[in-house]
Parts: structure tokens; sequence; C-alpha cells
């Protein structure tokens, strides 16, 4: 039975000491393991959706897979809530996860003071295509607009979405856009992330991963994801509504037009 991302109940509205009896739209929350090899590793907490990219793309982040060559194949188990991945390759088990900032406690292997460097010299972007960028993820999220308490990103090549990911979790919609790249092969030259969610250290890690230029949220990042992006050489926006937002890193890359 295929995975429902939201389902109906019945809930109490209160206006102004009145009360009705109404259906209403919620995100679905469940619990699916990742099994390496074999071997279960974790547990994530997610909106079962694109739940092979966010396998793939939780183990490209973590830099336990490099290319979709590591992949012999990858499988869902809906009746276990399991994906089952197997690499063409040994790896071995992280023994210390460490708790992340994420909305549904994510967790990660990867030390935050490794920087992936970005050499990406002489790309810019105009600012009004910050604020197109910012407004097309907000129209595309369509789970978000049916029931809200969903988060989305998207990559870019600059003008078009590429891809595009909704999970109760920030940290989960990355990964799986990382995933939807490595399995369906897409590619872009010059990658933008937009995210709806607050940036940061292991957003701005998992940015850095997918060899990004420019970072978008329309919220704001933390003091330690703009330490990380100055020495990762990506450009770090924040607060991206409407025709505003800031820029907290390496602003020489976007051009400021009229």
């Amino acid at each position: 039975m295929k995975n429902r991302t939201d389902e109906i109940v019945n809930i109490y509205r209160v206006r102004q000491s009145q009360v009705e009896v109404i259906e209403s739209g919620v995100i679905v929350e469940k619990p699916v393991s990742l099994s390496v090899n074999g071997n279960i590793w974790l547990t994530f907490m997610c909106t079962p959706v694109d739940l092979e990219a966010l396998a793939v793309g939780f183990l490209y982040n973590e830099g336990i897979i490099d290319s979709k060559d590591d992949l012999r194949f990858v499988e869902l188990h809906p009746d276990t809530q399991m994906v089952e991945v197997w690499l063409s390759k040994r790896v071995e088990k992280p023994e210390n996860w460490r708790i992340t900032s994420g909305c549904t406690g994510g967790v990660t292997a990867v030390n935050e003071n490794v920087f992936i460097k970005q050499n990406q010299e002489g790309y810019t972007l105009p600012s009004v295509e910050v604020t197109a960028l910012s407004k097309k993820l907000f129209e595309n999220q369509g789970l978000y607009h049916r029931v809200r308490g969903v988060h989305s990103s998207a990559l870019s090549d600059g003008k078009e979405l590429l891809v595009i990911c909704e999970d109760i979790g920030r940290h989960n919609t990355i990964d799986k856009v990382a995933g939807r790249m490595m399995l369906d092969d897409i590619q872009a030259k010059r990658k933008i992330l937009i995210t709806s969610g607050r940036i940061s250290s292991e957003m701005q890690q998992k940015a850095a991963r997918l060899g990004v230029a420019i970072l978008i949220s329309r919220t704001s990042p933390t003091t330690l994801s703009i330490e990380m992006a100055e020495e990762a050489g990506i450009t770090l926006i924040g607060y991206a509504r409407g025709r505003k937002f800031n820029i907290y890193s390496h602003p020489d890359r976007i051009l400021i037009s009229e």
C-alpha cells in the first residue's frame, strides 16, 4: 500500500468562544529504518515519501557513498517501514551519532569542522533571481499548501527548480534532494539550494556536500552556519521573502539590480 503524506482527522475548531467539529488535513510522521548491507543503522522520523531518495541522500551527505556506482540496489519495504540499501563496497557503521538541531531529532556522524570548499569563481546571480527562486519554492510546496507543518528544499540551476522535496524534517528535505539527484542522474553545473528551513550547521554541511554555490533560506541562519559558509565559499542568504533578503557570507556573488 502506498504511503500517505497526510491524513484527514476530526478537530475542534474554536473561534470567538464558538466550537465546531470539522475535518482537517494533518501531515503524517512515521519512523522509517535504514538498513545498509543487511544491518540496521538508524531510524528516520520523516514524512513517508521519497524514502529511497532520503536513504541514498543521507548516505551521500554523510560521506558514506560518493556516486551512484556505490549502489547495488535500493528497496523500500512498506510493510516494515524500512529502506534496504546494498552497496558495492564494505562500509562501517559510525560508532558515534551526534544529535543535530533538526526538527525531528536528526543525526550525523560528520565532523562540523570539516569544510568542503567550493571552487566557483566567476559565478554570479542577479538579486532579482534570489527573490524569484524563493517565490518559486513557496509556490511549489504542494504538501505545505494542503496541510502546513512541512518543510521543503529545492535544487536550482539559477532559473528553474530541478528537484523539490518536502518533509517534516528540514534536514530530511536536503537528504531527499541529494538522493533524487543521484537516483535520477540530475546534473547542474551551477547549483543553488533553496529551503524553507532554518540554516543550522548540519544544514550548511549538507549544502556544502552537494557542492552548491548559493544557499537561500526563507528564515534565519545560525552563527556556526555563517562561519561554515564563509569558510566553504558559499553565499548564504536568509529571510528571502518578497523583495527582501539578507546576505551573510560572500556577498560579491550577488549582483544587485533594480
